[in-house]
């Protein structure tokens, strides 16, 4: 018998060993080990067959076989099973490190090491392989249910440690954050950070697709203490609502699509609403063009806007509309034009059902609350409710430009006029 027969042998015993003759294929793959004593596949064959029955000749046949060809990461992954059927602990962490060692995306070898670390009590190495676990499955494009339910469990696991160091955490914490318990706003940041940490919530960065103004903070919701005239917005909610339902009694078909792209347009996420009435928008003014007739319409509401520090570029804002979501309409993910600016929400008809999300926050609407977030940061809006959401939208300045920046963007603005047009057909 020469080394040259070891490939008919090899599929004579695969043969056997699928019809249950264990005897035979046992027989043909030892013939394979004395032509080559260090076949890995034959090896690895016959550890296979032995595994249940004598886990020790297992572990014998894959050592033999992960010596011959370290560099197969299925060999070691089998080498650690027989271990774990040992119960030698140690043996199986070094047979799966080493598999991962070669690939560290390998699913079961990241599962079966966050199986020993929690068996060993190891808490954080075991959690950092249960995240990466989580983050291996959930990267997969078509998922099956048992890797769903492998995905849940994982979760499941790193969720359950966020809660326990929690606890732990607020132990420690809550004293200090007593401290500031008088001033509003104080711990958002730190919550948010905390909550990070804990991987309870994503942080969103700015992401802008026109104008991205450099180290303006990435704040979802701003803090009210920039905008001192919100409490006069909201004083003037009822006079706002009054002259809305006047427009929405006698000027409704003034309302008209949000979305409305170029024909020819590539099909995006903006497609499904594009040029439909499911969210549409009634102009006070938009590109910094006063809409005389509509604020003839709504004289308490023009002359509010007007009073108040808006956005004001040349041929860009400020922008000022009644936005209308009719029911069961929901906004997809996105991000605005630019983050020169703040998008301030007066609440007007909201139904219950509701919902709006800036980066990892969410709040419903209230009438007569407004608020002012950042429309470069990720965010949404949805209406499950059966009846029509109005908010009255328009933008300001970012508070976190000074009144020297604010000038000079007015000056480039003036300067580049119409070269800059491509930014304000944007969808924000």
């Amino acid at each position: 018998m020469t080394a040259d027969q070891v490939p008919s042998l090899l599929h004579a015993a695969d043969i056997a060993r699928r019809r249950g003759d264990v005897a035979t294929a046992t027989a043909h793959l030892r013939a394979i080990l004395d032509l080559t004593p260090d076949h890995p596949i034959a090896l690895n064959a016959l550890g296979m067959m032995a595994l249940g029955k004598n886990d020790r000749d297992a572990a014998a046949f894959f050592e033999r076989a992960t010596a011959a060809d370290p560099g197969a990461a299925p060999l070691w992954a089998n080498l650690a099973t027989a271990h774990r059927a040992l119960g030698n602990d140690e043996g199986e962490r070094v047979a799966l490190t080493r598999a991962l060692d070669i690939d560290q995306t390998e699913l079961m070898a990241n599962i079966r090491l966050a199986e020993l670390l929690d068996r060993l009590g190891e808490e954080d190495a075991a959690i950092f392989r249960w995240t990466g676990v989580a983050a291996i499955i959930a990267a997969l494009p078509d998922r099956t249910s048992a890797l769903d339910q492998l995905l849940e469990r994982a979760q499941r696991r790193v969720g359950d440690h966020a809660a326990t160091l929690a606890s732990e955490l607020s132990q420690t914490l809550d004293p200090e954050r007593l401290k500031s318990r008088d001033q509003p706003g104080a711990l958002r940041r730190f919550d948010t950070c905390l909550d990070s940490i804990l991987g309870r919530r994503r942080i969103y960065p700015n992401a802008p697709h026109g104008l991205n103004f450099p180290f303006l903070p990435a704040d979802e919701f701003f803090d009210r203490v920039h905008f001192p005239w919100l409490g006069q917005v909201e004083a003037a909610t009822s006079d706002i609502q009054a002259e809305l339902g006047a427009l929405l009694a006698t000027r409704s078909n003034a309302f008209a699509p949000y979305v409305s792209m170029l024909a020819g347009t590539p099909q995006n996420i903006w497609s499904p609403l594009d040029r439909s009435d499911a969210w549409s928008a009634l102009y006070l003014w938009r590109y910094g063009v006063k809409n005389d007739d509509m604020c003839a319409q709504c004289p308490k509401t023009a002359a509010l806007l007007e009073s108040l520090p808006r956005a004001d570029l040349p041929s860009r804002g400020p922008t000022a509309f009644f936005s209308m979501l009719k029911p069961r309409t929901r906004l997809p993910a996105h991000t605005g034009v630019t983050n020169i600016r703040s998008i301030v929400h007066v609440p007007l008809m909201v139904p219950d059902g509701c919902g709006f999300r800036v980066g990892g926050e969410t709040r419903p609407w209230s009438i007569g609350e407004a608020f002012v977030f950042d429309d470069t940061i990720e965010h949404e809006a949805w209406n499950d409710s059966d009846l029509p959401r109005v908010v009255l939208i328009f933008d300001v300045w970012n508070p976190h430009l000074t009144a020297t920046e604010q000038s000079l963007l007015r000056t480039l603005f003036t300067t580049l006029g119409p070269r800059l047009a491509a930014t304000a057909n944007v969808i924000d």
